[in-house]
């Protein structure tokens, strides 16, 4: 979803994306199922780019996002606690 933040990105983009980033190569079914997941849940909408779908970031979503962010932020820096206080 982060990416979204960005720009628009096709399913086709997500799967290449992830596949240069992690060398891991999701199933169309995987990237695109997850996609109208995300859409129903009115954290990303589609449109049409010429003849591809893109999907784009809601305000809602946006609002997830930084929620997540957050949060990892908070347990990350509980962890670098307990880390330090253990040596």
């Amino acid at each position: 979803m982060a990416e979204l933040q960005e720009k628009s990105l096709s399913g086709y983009d997500i799967i290449g994306l992830v596949h240069r980033r992690f060398n891991v190569l999701l199933s169309s079914g995987t990237v695109y199922s997850l996609l109208y997941s995300l859409e129903r849940d009115g954290l990303v909408s589609a449109g049409m780019d010429h003849r591809k779908r893109v999907y784009t970031l809601t305000e809602k979503g946006e609002e997830t996002l930084q929620t997540v962010e957050q949060a990892n932020g908070e347990i990350h820096g509980l962890l670098q606690n307990l880390i330090s206080n253990k040596r």
